[in-house]
């Protein structure tokens, strides 16, 4: 009754009939142009109820689905047309079917919140998957006559040698859906069944999280601000991919004074472009990496120096003699959790005397699915959900909230993410430790015994206050004891 153009031309969207009154949710719901132009073509009588822009704009991704639109793209190419696809002139072909269908797919992707699309050739169709809050969804299949056409319209796009089928390839692109610039990262290799795709969407137009907002305890997030506070040093961020040290490292890079300090970050890549920081893109092409980044950097008189990841022993060492020389350094690292960051510094061959001393402190962090406000429920869990909670919490409890699933959720019962997190500050006591060899276990205990929340203990503080579940919980944060 309302279409989706419609709707967004006019921030407004219908909740409910009421015999011949179409009750509809708007942004102003004093606008007579819109209400008349949503009762002619409805042909209802108009109710309209105010809603706040955010809210709304959830609502209308949530509700309007293009999926038929895309089956519909599809049938008009097939696979006698794949030399046409592969010519170069269709990069200006914005109008042909298949630009048309990918536009609707990245559209679609948008809409659901989800951060990657995944393109998978199959013997009998195309499986295009969409990743929403960390997690892969079966979304829709394409015939296998398509993948050939859609592929080569992505490498069009990302300028990529659309020619090659064999070499892995990457590129990115830039598209705008609904008024936001969104930057498009795009992997791709050969498979048996032909080349796959993923596409890692990035809204340039969404601001990061603050500090406050990344999902800290309380008194996590007063550690935290004060390791920040101090001038010199190195802080560290781990966790596997995904687990959001980006997103985490970059709240930090906010909340330093940018006016007196100059910040310099050498990233690959570079997601999010910030003012007052000196934001630098590796290029290995070039011969710009992360060590000689670093290198060029300390010429740069800097305050704060932010690396994307220590990824070898040559970054690593520059990278510690940085934060013994003045600066805060930050970055981050792969370690199962916070002690064993130490250990993977020691296997990079950085001395245990220059980790004991330029370190200040490790963050280690997961993140978890937040349970749906729309449709949570308290429910009586299984014994081993309520189990680990008791051991953990010292508290008995058999009802834990949980999502039953809905329209705003996608049937998920979850949405939105929040991270949980243990942060190791190296004490005297722990530098002692580091300096006479003693495993990442020692570390561990000794972390714990001055007050250290390990990862699990984080997270089912949030199960407390109902922010996340057990079984999230448990999923993301198995490797601590």
């Amino acid at each position: 009754m309302i279409p989706e153009k419609l709707a967004r031309k006019y921030c407004a969207i219908p909740v409910a009939i009421d015999g011949n009154t179409l009750v509809v949710a708007m942004t102003n719901p004093t606008d007579i142009f819109a209400l008349e132009a949503l009762a002619s073509h409805s042909q209802m009588r108009i109710e309209a109820e105010a809603v706040d822009i955010i809210t709304l704009q959830e609502a209308i991704d949530a509700n309007y689905r293009n999926y038929d639109q895309i089956e519909k793209h599809v049938s008009n190419f097939s696979s006698s047309s794949v030399l046409d696809i592969e010519d170069v002139k269709l990069e200006t072909a914005t109008d042909a079917p298949v630009a048309q269908a990918l536009t609707l797919i990245i559209d679609e992707a948008i809409k659901a919140r989800a951060s990657d699309i995944h393109l998978q050739p199959e013997e009998d169709r195309l499986r295009v998957r969409y990743r929403v809050d960390g997690i892969l969804q079966d979304t829709f299949s394409l015939p296998s006559s398509t993948a050939n056409p859609v592929i080569s319209r992505i490498k069009i796009l990302a300028k990529m040698n659309i020619a090659d089928h064999q070499r892995p390839q990457d590129g990115q692109f830039s598209v705008k859906s609904n008024g936001r610039t969104i930057d498009i990262r795009v992997g791709m290799v050969a498979t048996v069944n032909g080349e796959m795709a993923t596409l890692r969407l990035l809204d340039k137009s969404r601001a990061t999280l603050t500090l406050t907002e990344l999902g800290f305890l309380d008194e996590s997030l007063e550690v935290f601000e004060r390791m920040l506070k101090v001038p010199y040093g190195m802080i560290l961020v781990s966790g596997p991919t995904g687990a959001g040290k980006t997103t985490t490292l970059y709240a930090a890079l906010n909340s330093l004074d940018r006016v007196s300090r100059n910040i310099i970050t050498v990233e690959d890549p570079v997601e999010y472009r910030f003012k007052g920081i000196n934001q630098i893109q590796v290029n290995a092409r070039a011969g710009l990496t992360f060590a000689s980044g670093l290198r060029s950097i300390l010429r740069l008189d800097p305050n704060v120096i932010l690396i994307g990841e220590i990824r070898d022993g040559e970054t690593a060492g520059i990278a510690i003699q940085s934060a013994l020389t003045g600066h805060l350094v930050m970055s981050s690292i792969h370690a199962n959790d916070a002690s064993g960051v130490i250990t993977r510094l020691l296997d990079l061959g950085v001395e245990r005397f220059l980790v004991s001393s330029a370190v200040v402190a490790v963050i280690a962090q997961r993140m978890v699915r937040r349970v749906c406000p729309e449709c949570a429920r308290l429910i009586d869990v299984p014994a081993a959900e309520a189990l680990t909670y008791s051991k953990v919490m010292g508290e008995e409890r058999t009802k834990f909230m949980y999502g039953e699933g809905c329209n705003a959720c996608s049937g998920t019962g979850y949405r939105g993410r929040t991270g949980i997190f243990e942060i190791l500050t190296l004490s005297d006591e722990i530098r002692a430790l580091v300096l006479n060899g003693a495993s990442g276990a020692d570390i561990r205990r000794q972390a714990a015994g001055e007050g250290m929340l390990n990862l699990i203990r984080d997270g089912m503080h949030k199960v407390k206050r109902n922010l996340t579940t057990p079984s999230e919980v448990i999923h993301n944060a198995y490797t601590c004891d």
